[in-house]
């Protein structure tokens, strides 16, 4: 055996007989609180601990134990004072998502009709349009069916108007013959 072995042994030994044959009697003195100073306000709400009956006549003051402060009222003021425990980031906070873009004004409806024919008649342009099986004839300044107004046929164009959304809409009807 080693030296360092026969010295761990010898220790083992003396903490056994401390814990064999060591001073097993209960204390009789009681612990008190340490005295602390009487704080100058008290927080609105908070109630007074009454002084420990065990405490002895002989102490200059009995020690003053405040009520505890409510969690909310120190989270705030942890918040404001910047705690240790509140949340830091050093992160630049996000670009404000961009503003939609405004809807699209509305458009009118394509045009219903289909160029059938014109005509030149007494210095007036008359123009054939067809709409599903039905046929129109239609001259300058005509509305038809309340939606659409005539407003010139100079060909090679015919110029409508849309009149809900007052757009204006063309339609080919070829060169004058």
């Amino acid at each position: 055996m080693k030296a360092r072995h026969l010295a761990l042994g010898a220790a083992l030994l003396v903490a056994a007989a401390f814990a064999i044959f060591g001073d097993r009697a209960p204390a009789d003195d009681v612990v008190e609180a340490a005295p602390r100073r009487a704080p100058s306000s008290t927080p609105a709400g908070s109630v007074l601990a009454q002084p420990s009956p065990r405490a002895s006549a002989s102490a200059p003051a009995a020690p003053v134990l405040l009520a505890l402060v409510p969690r909310e009222i120190l989270m705030e003021e942890g918040a404001a004072t910047g705690s240790a425990f509140s949340v830091q980031t050093w992160t630049a906070p996000p670009a404000p998502p961009p503003a939609p873009a405004p809807p699209p004004p509305p458009l009118a409806p394509p045009l219903p009709f289909v160029y059938l024919g014109k005509v030149l008649e007494n210095g007036a342009w008359e123009v054939f349009l067809a709409r599903g099986s039905e046929t129109l004839i239609v001259r300058t300044q005509m509305v038809v069916d309340g939606v659409y107004r005539i407003d010139a046929i100079a060909p090679p164009a015919m110029t409508m108007t849309y009149l809900p959304l007052k757009q204006v809409q063309q339609i080919n009807i070829g060169v004058p013959e």
